[in-house]
């Protein structure tokens, strides 16, 4: 899927929800982490695999459910500790549908099956083009994609530290009820 497509699988439940529950739109913050978590697969494992090679695919490691399902659980954990329920579980909601829509065919096909992408490293991952379709001309979209990963990586890390680390010195300052 297209990063877009990843986005609006993510953030239209999330839109439903809180119209319906709280009815008023969802702030920025939860629309922002909808987004990283619809895209944090992506953004973790396209350029480990791609860019750097460290991985077999860019389907496996982030995409994989014996690390996706603890890292998640941190995010969670992590969310109620800072009582941010909302928006922990807005992205652990949202990196879950990233990994549903990619097995969507195979999960919920005729003949229902997991593939062996989501198990890794415990099963090899699914042979695919050592260069995917989308890489383009001297795979240019791979550097822009690395540069855009590490951006947002970038962002996402120092707004978390920052977090931990005020946290750590006392000063939690939640600045939003019911996110």
């Amino acid at each position: 899927m297209f990063p877009i497509e990843h986005f609006l699988v993510a953030f239209l439940p999330v839109l439903m929800y809180v119209l319906v529950i709280d009815r008023r739109l969802p702030t920025v913050r939860l629309v922002a982490v909808a987004f990283i978590g619809s895209q944090f697969p992506d953004l973790v494992d396209k350029p480990l695999a791609y860019q750097f090679g460290l991985i077999p695919s860019g389907r496996v490691f982030m995409h994989s459910l014996p690390i996706a399902l603890p890292f998640l659980i941190g995010t969670v954990i992590y969310g109620w500790q800072t009582e941010r329920n909302r928006l922990s579980v807005g992205f652990a909601f949202a990196y879950v549908s990233h990994l549903v829509a990619d097995n969507y065919g195979p999960l919920f096909g005729p003949h229902p099956r997991i593939r062996p992408d989501l198990l890794w490293p415990f099963a090899d991952p699914v042979s695919r083009p050592d260069v995917p379709s989308w890489a383009g001309v001297g795979g240019i979209h791979i550097r822009l994609w690395t540069g855009f990963s590490l951006l947002v990586l970038l962002v996402t890390g120092t707004l978390v530290l920052a977090d931990l680390w005020r946290r750590l010195r006392g000063n939690p300052h939640v600045s939003e009820t019911g996110d």
